[in-house]
């Protein structure tokens, strides 16, 4: 959506599709990180995006066994935005769709979202990707483009009909997603809980907490055969304030199995294609950075491709030059969350014994300079990417 928009944006001819009627989806990423609101304002678009409903975190706490921390401060970030938002990605997918066709008529003619239109398979042409076969409403219709782009996620349509080679990197966790009624007098946390054999994080959403519950790759259905009642007693024993409302998790359909996966493309485009976002890398949910690394590709793509485009001189060697840009921090985000979760993660899920802090986040609580670290590692990334692009309305 958002490289559809910036290549609109610069006069290029663009459609989107979209599989779905509307944009809800439960427990999609919904931080937008400070990297992403400082493209906002290169777009001079964040003012009105900021008035959409959303909530404003500064720091990201937590609590290791019994003892309370503070992880990452964005105050000192040199962004207009010190903080992340916390917004759901269907209010910030609308929020774009309507900015591509603002309030008088379409700002940016050349931008169309299509949805219920779900490609299905790629249209070759001597080896060259011509465009997609897609499923929409009307049957079955074809889309012929001199560039597609492959943003259909980690379970990519696109890159397996194109046969493209993934690299997995494993993860050793899953997690278990579900919302809980949030009253006014519980605590303020973002983060969660880590204690002997359990991660549970909880994410402040105003009248609701989201919460994530990590297991150990592959436990789901061992924690299933243990019966619902068994799991919220677990989720108790690291938030006792939980006690009155655990039972709002019925049974299994209220708790959503996210399947963690870590993995890249070797080559991320092929003649007349390039992936993007998680269909090129999926990322760990370790520090929600997932979406704001697809955007930063996003806006690298647009930059490099949009003028190529405007001149129908695409060649292969732009598409790989996407990759050659986005290669770096793709690489150092997913090395950082391998260290984590090998390191961290793995070790919490297998202890048997309570938890005491780690000397780095011991030193971060007496040095509060440190916290800056994982806030600008979370909050900007190894790359931040700049907004490059003419905006075709301004020469108008």
């Amino acid at each position: 959506m958002m490289l559809g928009f910036l290549l609109a944006r610069a006069g290029v001819e663009v459609m989107v599709l979209e599989k779905h009627a509307d944009f809800l989806r439960d427990f999609r990423g919904d931080t937008i990180h400070p990297s992403t609101l400082e493209l906002m304002y290169e777009l001079g678009i964040l003012e009105e995006f900021l008035k959409r409903p959303h909530q404003e975190v500064r720091e990201l706490g937590g609590q290791v066994g019994k003892e309370k921390l503070t992880m990452a401060d964005f105050s000192h970030l040199p962004t207009h935005c010190k903080f992340l938002a916390l917004m759901p990605q269907w209010d910030f997918l609308n929020f774009i769709v309507e900015q591509g066709k603002a309030e008088q008529g379409k700002r940016y003619p050349g931008f169309q979202v299509k949805m219920q239109t779900e490609a299905t398979d790629l249209i070759e042409d001597q080896g060259r990707v011509v465009g997609v076969k897609a499923k929409a409403p009307e049957g079955i219709i074809e889309i012929r483009a001199a560039l597609t782009i492959g943003a259909d996620g980690r379970r990519s349509i696109l890159r397996e009909r194109a046969r493209m080679q993934v690299e997995d990197i494993g993860a050793p966790m899953d997690v278990l997603w579900m919302r809980i009624n949030r009253l006014p007098s519980d605590p303020g946390l973002t983060l969660g809980h880590v204690d002997a054999g359990k991660m549970f994080v909880m994410i402040d959403r105003e009248d609701y907490w989201q919460c994530g519950f990590v297991i150990a790759k592959g436990a789901g259905d061992e924690l299933r055969k243990r019966g619902i009642e068994q799991f919220r007693e677990d989720i108790v024993h690291l938030e006792p304030f939980l006690r009155d409302r655990v039972s709002e998790l019925r049974d299994w359909d209220d708790v959503s199995l996210l399947t963690v996966k870590v993995d890249r493309l070797k080559q991320w485009s092929r003649p007349g294609l390039l992936c993007i976002g998680d269909a090129a890398h999926a990322m760990s949910p370790v520090g929600g950075v997932g979406i704001n690394l697809a955007i930063q590709d996003a806006v690298a793509a647009a930059n490099i491709l949009a003028a190529k485009l405007n001149a129908g001189k695409i060649t292969d060697d732009d598409l790989a030059a996407v990759q050659r840009r986005r290669e770096f921090p793709t690489r150092a985000t997913q090395r950082l969350q391998v260290a984590l979760q090998n390191g961290v993660i793995r070790r919490v899920l297998a202890s048997s014994q309570p938890l005491t802090l780690p000397w780095p986040l011991r030193l971060m609580q007496h040095w509060p300079l440190l916290r800056r670290i994982p806030a600008r590692v979370i909050g900007m990334g190894f790359r931040p990417e700049h907004v490059r692009t003419p905006d075709s309305r301004a020469h108008h």
